[in-house]
């Protein structure tokens, strides 16, 4: 990893854009912000955006690459996923047929499976430079992601059991990103991203309580108990099984150990849990 400085000189892509696949999740919408925040043209690509870009459709991926300078590519469901190896190879040979010099990769910490698919995607990326970012839980996913309704309800119920978790603000993981992308530093290595301190989710629990001003409790089930949840809520028996045998590994404490990633990225310190659920908090993210 390499320590980004002030004497390094930025290279914004210019007159060429910026491809941000799921550019209206969590992580893209924030890429594609601070992007545009540079002056630097960016092509958001979604299902249904101005920019057609479905990971389950690829006769749409040429012509969101083409003429593209960079790419940050936030695969979904998970790099983890059946059929991601497969989709990092189609997708890195069409960026590479269309002359995109940087690609910037979402990637899980301690995901084995993911690992296959960096790989994919490295073995056809050409002469591009390829920049993992393999990122910690985020913490925004208590505030904008599945476990939201959990808060407002006052249970989170996860399979996470005791095990710690170092969260890492999406917004630190976006800082990261665009620095990549735009040449800042630190490009073409390998980033591990944690928050600074590693919580249970029983003290995240205590964290957004103290936030909101309302108890929420952490609820522990097993990874069968989970999966049979998401099917009640309409999610697809495969999919439903997936998330819970990805979530159970994942949260086994392999992933407890917190790095510097961010700090060596961008010279700062990662925000910490504490910081994240007070800003949501006056943000309004849990005021329903």
């Amino acid at each position: 990893m390499t320590r980004n400085t002030e004497n390094q000189k930025q290279e914004v892509p210019g007159a060429r854009p910026v491809l941000v696949t799921s550019g209206t999740g969590k992580t893209g919408s924030r890429v594609a912000a601070r992007l545009a925040a540079r002056g630097v043209p960016v092509r958001a690509g979604s299902r249904s955006g101005e920019v057609p870009f479905d990971w389950t459709d690829p006769s749409g991926w040429e012509a969101a690459l083409s003429g593209a300078d960079a790419a940050y590519v936030a695969y979904y469901p998970d790099l983890a996923a059946p059929g991601a190896p497969e989709a990092m190879s189609a997708f890195g040979k069409i960026a590479a047929r269309c002359g995109v010099r940087r690609l910037v990769l979402l990637s899980g910490r301690g995901e084995p499976q993911a690992v296959v698919a960096e790989e994919a995607l490295r073995a056809v990326a050409g002469d591009a430079e390829l920049t993992v970012v393999r990122s910690a839980f985020f913490a925004q996913n208590f505030s904008e992601g599945a476990l939201l309704d959990g808060v407002l309800g006052g249970e989170v119920v996860f399979p996470a059991g005791g095990c710690s978790e170092p969260f890492v603000d999406v917004d630190d993981l976006a800082d990261v990103v665009v620095s990549a992308l735009c040449g800042n530093g630190g490009g073409g290595t390998v980033h591990e991203l944690t928050g600074p301190r590693a919580l249970t989710f029983a003290e995240a629990a205590a964290e957004l309580t103290g936030a909101t001003g309302r108890e929420v409790r952490y609820v522990a089930v097993t990874g069968p108990q989970y999966a049979a949840m998401l099917r009640q809520y309409g999610v697809p028996e495969a999919e439903a099984g997936f998330l819970a045998e990805l979530f159970t590994f994942l949260l086994d404490g392999h992933n407890a150990p917190v790095t510097d990633g961010v700090k060596q990225a961008l010279g700062r310190d990662p925000k910490p849990f504490a910081a994240f659920a007070a800003a949501a908090a006056r943000n309004g993210a849990w005021d329903a």
